[in-house]
C-alpha cells in the first residue's frame, strides 16, 4: 500500500506504543516520517526498526513540550524531506492524582506537554502547510477520559477534552488552507506501559463490551484513516476507539 507516497509526517512521542505504531504504518505505506521521542535511545531504536523493513524514517529526540523545539522539528522535517504534510501530536503524559491533593507542579507539567506542546506544534505545522499551499492533515491525541469521568484523572481528562475543542475550533482557521484537523480518543490500550500492570488486560477485557482492550494497531488504523486522502472531508471531529467502553463506562476499580 502506498497511499502516503510523497507525504511527510511528524509523529511525536513515538519511541514506543501507539506513536511508534502510527509512525510504522505511515512509513510502511510510503510516507517519510520524522519520529520524535524525549528519550534518545527509544527514538533511535524505533526509527531503526522502521528503516530495517524499508521505511523512510528519521529519529529526532527532544522535548515536545518545548515551544522552540516543536518549531525546530517542523523546520527539520522540511529541511530533510522537502515539505510537511502530516503531523500527529501524540506526545503526552498521564498523571493520576486525588483532586484534593493534586499539586500545581503536577498540573503545570501536564499542561505543558499535553496542551502547550500540542498547540504550538499544530501552529508551526499549519504555518508551514499554509506556506506550501497544498493543504495537510493534523491529528491530535485525545482519550476516552475526555468524554467520561474517570477516578483520579480529572486533570488529565481536562487536557484531553481541551484538545478535542482545539480540533473543533481550528476548523474555522485551517479549512481555508485545505488543512484538516481531527482527534483520536483511545480507550484502554495494551502498550509497553500498560502491560506492566499484570491485571490490566484482564480487567479491561472484562469491562469492555467487545471483550478486550485495544491493540496499538487498532488505534493506528483509526489515526491513519483520519490523516489519509479518504478523510479529506472530515475535520473538527473526535473518533473514539474504545471497544464500546464509553457507551457503558463501567469503572475498572469496581468488582
Amino acid at each position: 500500500m502506498t497511499q502516503f507516497k510523497n507525504q511527510v509526517a511528524i509523529v511525536t512521542g513515538a519511541g514506543q506504543g501507539i506513536g511508534l505504531e502510527i509512525a510504522r504504518q505511515l512509513a510502511e505505506q510510503g510516507a517519510a516520517v520524522l519520529l520524535n521521542d524525549l528519550d534518545d535511545e527509544l527514538a533511535d531504536t524505533a526509527a531503526a526498526s522502521i528503516q530495517k523493513v524499508g521505511g523512510k524514517c528519521m529519529a529526532y529526540s527532544g522535548n515536545a513540550a518545548d515551544v522552540d523545539f516543536v518549531r525546530e522539528i517542523v523546520d527539520e522535517a522540511v529541511n530533510v524531506f522537502g515539505k510537511l504534510t502530516i503531523i500527529v501530536a501524540n506526545a503526552g503524559i498521564t498523571t493520576f492524582g486525588d483532586f484534593f491533593d493534586y499539586t500545581p507542579e503536577s498540573l503545570q507539567k501536564l499542561l505543558d506537554l499535553n496542551l502547550r506542546g500540542s498547540f504550538f506544534l499544530t501552529q508551526a505545522a499549519a504555518r508551514q502547510m499554509r506556506l506550501q499551499g497544498e493543504g495537510g492533515r493534523v491529528l491530535l491525541m485525545s482519550s476516552v477520559t475526555g468524554h467520561q469521568a474517570h477516578q483520579f484523572l480529572a486533570a488529565y481528562g481536562m487536557t484531553k477534552a481541551a484538545l478535542e475543542m482545539l480540533a473543533k475550533s481550528l476548523v474555522v482557521e485551517l479549512s481555508p488552507f485545505g488543512i484538516t484537523i481531527n482527534a483520536v480518543a483511545p480507550g484502554a490500550t495494551m502498550t509497553e506501559r500498560t502491560a506492566e500492570d499484570p491485571e490490566y488486560e484482564k480487567t479491561w477485557g472484562r469491562i469492555t463490551p467487545i471483550g478486550r482492550p485495544a491493540k496499538v494497531q487498532d488505534i493506528a488504523h483509526a489515526a491513519l484513516f483520519l490523516v489519509s486522502p479518504q478523510a479529506g472531508h472530515i475535520t473538527g471531529q473526535s473518533l473514539v476507539v474504545d471497544g464500546g467502553w464509553t457507551a457503558v463506562s463501567p469503572s475498572p476499580y469496581n468488582g
